[in-house]
């Protein structure tokens, strides 16, 4: 099952690295089958990485997220300007519908808690610690790597 993985964020600024970091390990580890995509932030440009993929996986970091993360199936949205230069991952998603003229691949959000998104700092000790338990959550998804699986596991 080919997945495709988009870590975006800015690792110059504290916890805001958190996708780019957990996409990291992802690579480090070597997950068969998988496109990772990094960037500081979702673009149009990026609907065209969904093509060919059976499952997309978008990490991020968030302000107000839950902690320690939140995992959720996510879905395409329409009505934004072509304009757009950051995206919501729904709104990727509506943009490969419109373009490529059908369904995306199921897609999922991992978004992980961060505390500290100023520039210059380093990963703050919550987010460190929360980076471990997204880490430990995804090494489980890999291992039951598929929409129905994933589904199981969202809240």
């Amino acid at each position: 099952m080919k997945l495709v993985v988009f870590g975006w964020g800015n690792v110059s600024r504290g916890d805001d690295g958190l996708g780019p970091l957990l996409l990291a390990r992802i690579a480090e580890a070597r997950w068969a089958d998988a496109s990772l995509i990094e960037d500081f932030q979702l673009q149009l440009e990026h609907a065209l990485d969904l093509q060919g993929a059976d499952l997309a996986l978008f990490l991020d970091a968030g302000k107000n997220t839950p902690a320690p993360f939140a995992f959720t199936e996510i879905h395409a949205r329409h009505g934004m300007t072509h304009t757009s230069h950051a995206l919501a991952p729904e709104a990727v998603l509506g943009v490969y519908e419109k373009t490529m003229g059908g369904r995306p691949p199921p897609s999922f959000l991992l978004c992980v808690r961060g505390e500290s998104f100023d520039l210059g700092e380093g990963l703050s000790a919550a987010g460190a610690a929360r980076l471990e338990q997204s880490w430990a959550f995804l090494e489980a998804l890999e291992r039951a790597r598929g929409p129905l699986e994933w589904r199981a596991r969202t809240e």
